[in-house]
């Protein structure tokens, strides 16, 4: 890697070098001891923030590399525009510097979009099915994982983007277990306990080098900083973009998927359309109304009665609500199509980037599953739609009938 100016010589000490300091010993304390670096990167401002000061500090000799790194870019196919374009960019600057960098992606079947259309899973909530973090992310990023780890010798330390400040029950988290594995305060959150999966148990453990940094911190760096060729010249300021621009830091806003289902309003979203040149991508907001309409009895079948699972127990929740009918599939695929339709025609108009919502050979996957009359596992598709009335079996086997 190439030599550069640092931080820490002359005028151009950052304001908040002490925190920068301590990233570094957090590095120093734990890094050597791996022979194998991996950076968990989102795209978002904290996992960027991350990934372009530990490679800042490598070129700049103040870190000593380890054997190899990698970076493990997690593609939800969800991301707002902003962030994306800023990962491709970033992602051919890694390239530049021979960095590896991984781009994880659930199988086909499993993305966010197919999985609801071509089986008819319903969008997820926040009660009793928020399945979609683990599939589009979770599940696929320890794959990635395990399989290059099967390609190294040695263990590796995975570095993430772990901000306390950032989520109440995370800090709860990191309050609990902070001093975990001979982790000190102010060296980040260091930690041995490891990921369910076949071949990495005991191979890999993790650490949270910004754990301490303050959100302004974060945006001198990926504003100021960071985009300066000294510090490498990264393309971290369309980060900015997508939590509120120049105001991004008043607001401390955050980011998620475009269109979550799991919130009551897109703040996200909202940001990134308030700016002119995003504008464009308003039509996006229809998306939670989409996710909003599918949720709804007359879209989804219903179990009649009692329901015996393969492992001989009576389901606790007889005559639940579960996988969308076709008729509600299709609507819910042309609704999108058009959104996307529509975004890229007024982005073409104005010379701007266009969405990739849902791509030919997703669009042609659900197609296909819903023309084999595919339903999720335990749902064979002759089940009343949930809006249908029918007697109430409750999970003791009572029944209260239907009085017309």
């Amino acid at each position: 890697m190439r030599g550069q100016a640092t931080l820490f010589e002359g005028s151009n000490r950052l304001v908040y070098d002490d925190a920068i300091e301590l990233t570094l010993q957090s590095m120093q304390a734990y890094g050597p001891s791996h022979d194998h670096w991996g950076i968990a990167w989102s795209g978002g401002k904290d996992s960027t923030a991350t990934l372009t000061l530990i490679v800042h500090l490598i070129d700049t000799g103040r870190l000593q590399p380890p054997k190899s790194l990698t970076v493990f870019y997690a593609d939800t196919r969800q991301e707002l525009l902003p962030l994306a374009i800023s990962a491709e960019r970033i992602m051919q600057q890694m390239a530049e510097r021979g960095i590896r960098c991984e781009v994880v992606c659930a199988p086909l079947d499993k993305r966010f979009l197919v999985y609801i259309l071509d089986r008819g899973v319903p969008p997820p909530n926040n009660n009793t099915l928020r399945w979609c973090t683990r599939q589009i992310k979770v599940d696929p990023m320890t794959q990635a994982l395990a399989d290059r780890i099967d390609e190294l010798d040695g263990n590796i330390l995975m570095i993430t983007g772990v901000r306390q400040g950032e989520s109440a029950i995370r800090d709860g988290r990191i309050a609990m277990s902070c001093g975990k594995d001979g982790a000190e305060c102010g060296q980040g959150w260091y930690q041995q306990v490891l990921p369910e999966a076949k071949g990495i148990r005991g191979r890999i453990a993790t650490l949270a080098p910004l754990l301490h940094w303050r959100v302004c911190n974060v945006w001198d760096w990926l504003k100021i900083y960071a985009p300066l060729p000294e510090y490498g010249g990264w393309a971290t300021a369309t980060v900015a973009d997508a939590y509120g621009g120049d105001e991004a830091e008043e607001i401390n806003a955050r980011t998620g998927c475009t269109g979550c289902p799991l919130t009551e309003n897109d703040k996200a979203l909202d940001t990134v359309i308030a700016s002119p040149k995003w504008s464009y991508l308003a039509p996006l907001k229809r998306l939670k109304q989409i996710y909003r309409e599918l949720r709804k009895p007359h879209n989804r079948l219903r179990k009649a009665g009692i329901e015996v699972l393969k492992s001989g127990r009576v389901a606790a929740n007889p005559q639940r609500m579960g996988p969308l009918t076709f008729s509600a599939r299709l609507w819910a695929l042309g609704e999108i199509l058009s959104i996307q339709a529509e975004v890229n025609s007024a982005a073409r108009a104005l010379g701007r980037p266009e969405i990739d919502l849902i791509n030919a050979e997703e669009e042609a996957r659900i197609r296909e599953l819903i023309a084999a009359e595919t339903w999720p596992q335990g749902w064979d598709g002759d089940e009343p739609t949930a809006d249908t009335p029918i007697d109430t079996v409750y999970a003791d086997g009572s029944v209260q009938p239907l009085f017309i």
